[in-house]
């Protein structure tokens, strides 16, 4: 990685855009690994929360609601200003709301704290995701599935860390255990200076001339319409995805009775695989298409969360792994898709998307918990298993064929 921070000639301009970076892939990467562990000590910390508050589902689904919507609405703001101004040491004031957060998580002693903790966590995180996005897609060289893949792979790892790290360190002593992933956040802030480096260096090379940038052709009403189609996707999954992230311990305790660890270890297992589905799904997308690809995605999951209510625990945990791996295929896919269909706002994209993700996914949970309350965990997976059925619409996008445009 030192290369990448070191200046460079004019000449050697065209290699840095158009050569695949992997230092700053892979270093983008764990950052987001790093970044998304944390995020997930939250929902992993649940039942501890749940405990020794004496939270109802709702409550649940209200914490995950305030984390996921100071996670959304701001990224579409911070993408759209960093499009016009980009901020390459944003990441960081990112990493310090985020780090803020879990020291008053583990300190929290009543209900309103966990909302203030989970907020600057979210926050957080609406300031990473954008400008994180865009130096994976600026460093991909092309090779934009595979780059984002790889991105949210490290993302992926991180969520399925979370509740592994939880189950051995938190669990097992007290909620104040949590401000040892501290370290984490630390690990994250020396990750995310080097990388300003490089994306400060890059900025500075690619003012020196004109980029050529791909544009979709495709009229602005076919463009808005597959936004459209791409966001009720975006619905589907995630709020899906929520069931999962926020109440499959609860359903395993609930229906098989067991532990709070056991149940955490299934959720590691669904969590690892989402991890894998992701690192497939760009580069499937790069080689066979991205419609092709979020169409399998989404619909291709609705078999298996149709049978998951019905099963014994072997083959819930079976099943779980199946629906993730599918299930998670999609997202890179849908990013780089919505990428391509607007070159020219990477960060507002990019924002729009994982906020809009984030926002469905809070507002599923704090429905779904909702649900739970007046009838039970085992109803809520029942009545989810539909959601993927969404994944037909997916037929409507169009395939893109681009055209140049110097900007």
């Amino acid at each position: 990685m030192s290369s990448s921070s070191t200046t460079v000639s004019p000449t050697d301009t065209t290699t840095i855009v158009q050569k695949t970076v992997y230092p700053i892939l892979f270093s983008i990467a764990f950052a987001h690994l790093l970044n998304d562990l944390l995020q997930s000590v939250i929902p992993a910390s649940y039942p501890i929360l749940k405990g020794n508050f004496h939270l109802t589902f709702t409550q649940i689904g209200l914490i995950t609601l305030s984390y996921q919507m100071a996670a959304s609405i701001l990224q579409p703001l911070v993408g759209l200003y960093t499009d016009k101004k980009p901020k390459p040491f944003s990441q960081i004031f990112g990493m310090l709301f985020t780090l803020s957060g879990i020291v008053s998580l583990s300190y929290a002693s009543s209900f309103l704290m966990i909302i203030v903790s989970v907020v600057l966590v979210g926050i957080g995180s609406s300031v990473f995701h954008p400008e994180a996005s865009r130096i994976s897609f600026l460093a991909s060289g092309g090779k934009r599935g595979l780059a984002q893949s790889i991105f949210q792979l490290g993302g992926n790892a991180g969520t399925a860390m979370g509740p592994l790290l939880v189950a051995l360190i938190v669990v097992p002593n007290s909620q104040f255990y949590i401000i040892w992933f501290v370290v984490f956040a630390i690990i994250g802030l020396m990750v995310l200076s080097r990388i300003a480096l490089w994306y400060q260096n890059h900025l500075s090379l690619r003012n020196t001339k004109k980029a050529v940038i791909d544009l979709p052709n495709l009229s602005r009403t076919k463009i808005i319409v597959s936004v459209g189609l791409l966001m009720i996707l975006i619905f589907s999954k995630f709020f899906y995805m929520s069931s999962m992230t926020s109440y499959f311990t609860f359903y395993l305790i609930e229906k098989f009775h067991l532990s709070v660890q056991d149940a955490q270890f299934y959720l590691v297992l669904f969590l690892g695989a989402c991890a894998v589905g992701t690192l497939i799904g760009g580069p499937l997308g790069d080689q066979f298409g991205r419609k092709y690809v979020i169409w399998f995605s989404v619909l291709g999951a609705a078999p298996f969360t149709l049978l998951l209510p019905f099963v014994d625990l072997f083959w819930t945990g079976v099943l779980s792994v199946v629906i993730g791996i599918i299930i998670s295929s999609a997202f890179p896919a849908i990013i780089v898709y919505a990428q391509e269909l607007l070159p020219k706002k990477l960060g507002m994209v990019s924002g729009l998307f994982y906020g809009f993700a984030f926002g469905m996914a809070g507002l599923g949970s704090a429905l779904l918990g909702n649900l739970a309350d007046h009838t039970s965990i085992t109803y809520v997976y029942h009545i989810c298993a539909y959601l993927p059925l969404i994944g037909i619409i997916a037929f409507f996008l169009p395939n893109l064929k681009k055209k140049k445009a110097i900007s």
